[in-house]
């Protein structure tokens, strides 16, 4: 999401993302700021998938010198500029030093080709296709200070390196303006990819859920530019004519939806009509994927405060028809989470199969990695003004710390980290094993135990960051990442107790009391609730002696 400065409370700019990578690279990395001799290239890898290790380098700093594990292959290098930025780095780039902000989502698109390495087109005459939107997120933080600049570079390097893999949307935000940035490949040598970016007004709010969400691309509009590639190329392989009139980006270049229907679209809906019920947007569309019956960005009823933000990325359809909660998929403790199997048509990519049945696609759903909610705050202090708000794993069931975008390194917990290899030093098991532990009695561990404190952490990092704030030109940056770190530790350390907390207190199906809780000493039996079990074969079971006719 983006949102802007005038739809928060606090007047600071946003750019969030959820990035569910199933069971990915969960680290959070901190990239220092480097300088590079004249001459030096920088290489660029594939980036379109994430798997432990998602990259192993001596190029981009110690975080990811990785012993152990190979050198991630290198398919191009381009020219290298004297100085980097730092910034934190996970399955994209997030925020660097300057605070340019990025969020990301990946999109169905008609054309997802292999990359193409340099060395491949010398050999075969193609146009080489280098750059996925990992790699270029990454690029633009190591040399960009705005969104601008940032959208001007990303486009460059697309339009002379070429683009391969799925449609991907990154949105680009700085203290003053942001801009969403989609691209995708085209089918040809000459006219390769195409990009398309537009600004989101300020006072509005911009969403993305695996679907493009620019459309009409109009010359006359100084919000929007795009490549200089994509009509041509649209033309020549017979996506769009100049007869049809003004060029629809999204169904172009892509068949819409993601998976299947409104996988994208509801989440659009949902956010939308979270912050700005009046609209009385229908969360039931016409024109199908292409509808055009939700705007690009809309302003929100009232401005956003940083808790309801993160409170979107909590959400499960809670109080709507489309309740994840509810029903009888929801097992006997209201769990909203739908594993996925071999009856789900494609998760991750547009597809044709013959959909079944389906589940609704949550906000917050169980195979997300990380969340990041960044902003930078114009009344605050230089050292301080930029904040990423960090949330391991699920969003439900996470607690957002800060990093101060200033800092000059991470806590190891936070940079480390095998999600095939549980581990009590990292900071993303300590919530994945609560988010798995919840199942067992979902609605009541969750109201009960994992969002108070939850709530109670949050608004201490809250505190924290007005106590550094208030320290004004006494906190250097060497300082400042201290009590980041620390407070970041403390977080952890407070989950793990919590675990260990709720194996004891929910063992063996009941609500066991434990130290501390006099009021509740001996186990209680809780069991299922009326309405479940009503849904079961319960009613069905051996209540008399009496013969059963079938």
């Amino acid at each position: 999401m983006i949102l802007t400065r005038g739809a928060c409370a606090d007047g600071a700019m946003r750019v969030t993302h959820s990035d569910d990578n199933e069971l990915s690279d969960q680290r959070l990395i901190y990239v220092p700021a480097q300088d590079h001799a004249a001459g030096s290239k920088r290489g660029v890898v594939d980036g379109s998938a994430d798997p432990y290790p998602r990259l192993v380098s001596t190029e981009r700093g110690p975080n990811y010198e990785l012993s152990g594990y190979p050198q991630t292959p290198v398919i191009g290098r381009i020219p290298q500029v004297a100085h980097t930025w730092a910034y934190y780095d996970g399955s994209y780039g997030i925020m660097n030093e300057h605070n340019l902000m990025f969020g990301e989502c990946t999109n169905g698109a008609k054309f997802q080709p292999n990359h193409v390495s340099q060395e491949d087109a010398e050999k075969s005459g193609k146009q080489c296709r280098l750059f996925y939107s990992a790699e270029l997120s990454r690029i633009a933080l190591e040399r960009c200070t705005n969104a601008r600049d940032a959208v001007e570079l990303m486009g460059k390097l697309i339009d002379e390196y070429g683009y391969f893999s799925t449609g991907e949307t990154l949105l680009v935000g700085d203290e003053k303006e942001a801009w969403v940035f989609e691209m995708c490949a085209l089918p040809d040598e000459k006219y390769h990819s195409a990009w398309a970016a537009q600004r989101v007004p300020d006072g509005e709010v911009f969403v993305a859920a695996n679907e493009f969400r620019i459309r009409t691309l109009e010359k006359d509009n100084p919000d929007q530019c795009w490549s200089a590639l994509l009509e041509p190329g649209a033309q020549k392989v017979g996506w769009w004519q100049p007869e049809d009139g003004p060029l629809d980006w999204l169904p172009t270049v892509s068949e819409g939806e993601y998976s299947h229907p409104y996988y994208s679209l509801r989440r659009v809906w949902r956010i939308f009509d979270r912050v700005n019920p009046d609209l009385g947007l229908s969360p039931w569309v016409n024109g199908k994927g292409y509808t055009t019956d939700y705007p690009f960005s809309i302003p929100p009823s009232r401005k956003l405060e940083r808790r309801e933000i993160f409170d979107l990325y909590r959400d499960h359809y809670e109080g709507t028809e489309f309740d994840l909660t509810k029903g009888i998929a929801a097992g006997p403790y209201g769990d909203p989470n739908r594993f996925i199997g071999p009856y789900d048509g494609a998760q991750n990519n547009v597809s044709d199969e013959t959909l079944y049945g389906a589940w609704e696609r949550a906000i917050s759903i169980f195979y997300q990695g990380y969340i990041t909610v960044c902003e930078v705050r114009p009344d605050a202090p230089e050292l301080t003004k930029g904040i990423c708000w960090y949330g391991p794993d699920v969003a439900y069931t996470t607690c957002f710390v800060p990093f101060p975008a200033k800092i000059t390194g991470l806590p190891e917990i936070y940079q480390t980290g095998d999600p095939q290899v549980f581990s009590r030093d990292v900071a993303w098991w300590a919530f994945d094993f609560v988010a798995n532990w919840a199942r067992t009695n979902y609605q009541r561990m969750c109201s009960v135990d994992i969002r108070p404190l939850q709530r109670e952490l949050e608004i201490k990092g809250e505190a924290a960051v007005a106590k550094w704030d208030a320290a004004g030109h006494s906190l250097d940056a060497s300082r400042l990442t201290e009590l980041a770190g620390e407070h970041a530790k403390g977080v952890v350390g407070n989950w793990w107790q919590l675990a260990d907390k709720l194996i004891a207190k929910y063992s063996d199906g009941y609500v066991n009391g434990g130290k501390g809780e006099p009021q509740n000493p001996a186990p209680v039996a809780v069991g299922y609730n009326s309405d479940w079990l009503g849904k079961t074969d319960y009613p069905q079971g051996p209540t008399s002696y009496a013969m059963r006719w079938r």
